[in-house]
């Protein structure tokens, strides 16, 4: 056994190891390539993210979904490429939305610039994504401006709100659906895409990595809340800090409202907290330590393990391989980092 890729993922094929090792090799070399610039400033910029390292998720996405055709076909790691330069574009604007200081354990690039170096930087591998994206062919420009499409549309629900009448909780999945679905969709999708692999495959990975993302995301949600170290990226805590409303939270809130006047002192003094300002280091600490002790947590956990269960489910049609099996193992990652 071996092991590669993001969460130590553990590859008993010893084929599979050394195809899979040296595709993530080549995208490595191809997104420092992507990310060059005549201009020293936007070299450095650019590459300030990639060098920081990260779990290179969607491109493990796209090579093994590139199993279940040609792996070594000329289009694979250029789209692995493309889909990581596009996460990392949004990173770089997502940091200057969130304030956040820190990213992959270094400062994010608007605390290290400001925030204008970060949107134009975030621009630029747009830039630079697009024009792999042309030599890939219509049919890709067509799925990634889908998804793109997709993934602007999430973020702006999210910073819109639920509309009147809607459930915070089904409308935030909805949200992730689009932010962090649609890039892990497009991933398996191009794998199999340039692979050449039957339709029917690239329907059924496409199918596995929208599920996949949504998992993905409510992993890190709970991880934002559960993990005493760095293994989400971010310093924990952030996004209760920010104000940004995970799934955890959602669920305290929709247990508390149910519970009205039942509610325990604990409940009540934990949504005090999330209704204020959480910028404060001790009331911040103390909303912490209550959501980690609440039910909501463990409700967070069942429901990362759905949607992994049915990110697993879609896999059901494709012959048995140790692709598939990879494919699996990576459903088993997420909830354990879940917990």
């Amino acid at each position: 056994m071996t092991v590669v890729g993001p969460f130590g993922l553990s590859v008993r094929d010893q084929v599979l190891d050394t195809d899979i090792r040296a595709g993530l090799a080549d995208v490595e070399e191809g997104l420092l390539e992507a990310t060059k610039s005549d201009v020293p400033f936007i070299t450095e910029a650019a590459q300030h993210l990639v060098r920081a390292g990260g779990k290179r998720f969607r491109p493990l996405l796209v090579l093994l979904a590139a199993q279940f055709g040609d792996p070594h076909a000329p289009g694979v790691v250029p789209s692995a490429v493309v889909v990581e330069l596009t996460h990392l574009a949004t990173l770089y604007h997502d940091d200057v939305m969130d304030e956040a200081n820190v990213r992959r354990g270094v400062p994010s690039a608007n605390a290290r610039w400001d925030n204008s170096v970060a949107v134009l930087t975030g621009d630029f591998l747009f830039a630079r994504a697009s024009h792999i994206l042309a030599d890939l062919g219509p049919e890709a420009v067509r799925i990634q401006a889908e998804a793109f499409e997709r993934l602007v549309t999430g973020q702006i629900l999210e910073t819109a709100g639920p509309r009147d009448g809607r459930d915070p909780i089904e409308h935030y999945l909805d949200v992730i659906a689009g932010k962090t679905g649609s890039l892990v969709a497009v991933s398996t999708r191009f794998g199999a895409m340039m692979s050449g692999a039957p339709e029917s495959v690239v329907d059924t990975l496409t199918q596995y990595g929208e599920r996949m993302g949504v998992a993905f995301q409510l992993a890190d949600d709970v991880l934002d809340i559960a993990s005493d170290t760095h293994e989400s990226g971010k310093t924990p805590g952030t996004d209760l800090r920010e104000g940004i409303p995970t799934l955890p939270v959602l669920h305290v809130r929709d247990q508390v409202a149910r519970a009205g006047a039942a509610a325990s002192p604990e409940d009540r003094r934990l949504v005090e907290l999330l209704d204020g300002d959480l910028s404060d280091d001790a009331r911040h600490a103390e909303a912490l330590r209550l959501l980690r002790a609440h039910p909501a947590l463990e409700q967070a956990r069942r429901d990362t393990v759905r949607y992994a269960d049915a990110a697993r489910a879609a896999l059901g049609p494709l012959p048995e391989s140790a692709a598939k099996q990879a494919l699996v193992a990576l459903c088993d990652a997420v909830v354990y980092r879940a917990g």
